[in-house]
């Protein structure tokens, strides 16, 4: 055998043995979207001027300084977001701090809600998606394209706060499990934590009209499935954050965000106590897009500047403990797909499109 083809051979054993030694520890992942929250919030924690302002703060109530505020940056980051800060940036990584260079932003035009979505989980732009009622999604998804991969069909499910989000997956033509309000989880043999979340969705106050309903009641549907019936991919979407945003109601948001950590908590404490989960789990957490600075922190849009603007993080145990990324450089939505699926070790692309590139980092590579 020639010198060159014992040296190709040689290098293929190398690589080959490399990746039987190093493969990805992520058997599961769950991926968590919280509407409209700002960038700002997550590295800053409470904005004093919106804090102090009582137009965005109708309960007038000084509890919130308390709360929330704190003279210290980490410490003030720390109060708004305990988890995060306290948990995540030690064992995960966080993007997206724009004071250190580290931007992450959306890459469709129109920076609101729907098309953040598409963004996310086609990991591509799809700019004929222009608007929130939208009809059905017609791309492939990177939940839909986990859920036919073998070992996973069927275990890949949502649990959405809005319709919209059905639409953003195609519900009505996809075989996978996307639970949307007010839909009841549905089967046989249901546990009682499932049977008490189909309950409390219909007897909490509908707040935001028919199309969506209350972060507490996604939260409940779905950690009672997954104590239930450990789906290896959970997609959950949660909304309350913009519309308190919408609303002007700062003090609400905040308090919302602070909700959403401890949930975080103790779906991530759950699952780690649970065999199924523990150390091979990974969460993924992302925005859909940001919001305007100042007086303008209650809208967004491509009218309203720096709403392109947003972060994500991860934990999990191919994700290196960095904590907040000090690098400069610039990630945009459309690599998230591609990122979750490589951390299952899925290679995920869609004929005729361009999908963003895994975020290396993430998955330990």
């Amino acid at each position: 055998m020639k010198l060159k083809s014992l040296l190709f051979v040689a290098l293929l054993f190398l690589i080959s043995y490399s990746y039987a030694q190093s493969p990805h520890k992520t058997k599961n992942v769950v991926v968590i979207l919280i509407d409209g929250y700002r960038w700002q919030e997550l590295f800053h924690g409470a904005d004093f001027d919106l804090l102090n302002d009582k137009k965005y703060n109708p309960d007038d109530s000084l509890q919130r300084f308390k709360k929330f505020w704190s003279d210290n940056l980490d410490g003030r980051r720390k109060k708004l977001m305990p988890f995060t800060w306290n948990v995540i940036a030690k064992h995960g990584q966080l993007y997206g701090n724009r004071d250190l260079g580290n931007n992450v932003n959306v890459m469709n035009p129109y920076w609101f809600s729907y098309p953040g979505r598409a963004e996310i989980l086609s990991g591509f732009v799809d700019t004929a998606i222009n608007s929130n009622s939208y009809p059905g999604n017609p791309n492939t998804n990177v939940l839909e394209f986990i859920n036919n991969q073998k070992g996973y069909e069927e275990k890949v499910v949502t649990f959405a706060c809005w319709r919209a989000t059905g639409r953003c997956l195609h519900k009505d033509k996809s075989s996978m499990l996307i639970n949307v309000p007010w839909e009841n989880i549905q089967g046989n043999n249901l546990s009682e934590t499932e049977i008490l979340a189909n309950e409390m969705q219909h007897f909490i106050p509908q707040v935001w009209g028919d199309d969506e309903r209350l972060d507490a009641n996604v939260y409940a549907l779905a950690k009672a499935y997954i104590l239930a019936r450990h789906p290896k991919v959970t997609y959950i979407d949660f909304g309350d954050t913009d519309e308190y945003a919408h609303a002007g109601k700062y003090e609400y948001y905040l308090n919302d965000i602070f909700n959403l950590d401890a949930m975080i908590e103790k779906l991530w404490n759950l699952m780690q106590q649970d065999k199924f989960y523990k150390n091979n789990t990974t969460f993924f957490i992302v925005p859909d897009h940001g919001r305007g600075v100042g007086p303008q922190w209650t809208d967004h849009g491509s009218g309203t500047p720096h709403s392109n603007e947003t972060w994500f993080m991860a934990m999990g145990p191919d994700t290196k403990p960095i904590g907040e990324m000090k690098t400069k450089e610039q990630i945009f939505q459309t690599q998230y797909a591609k990122t979750i699926a490589n951390l299952l070790g899925f290679d995920y692309n869609v004929s005729g499109k361009k999908v963003g590139e895994e975020i290396r980092n993430i998955s330990n590579n």
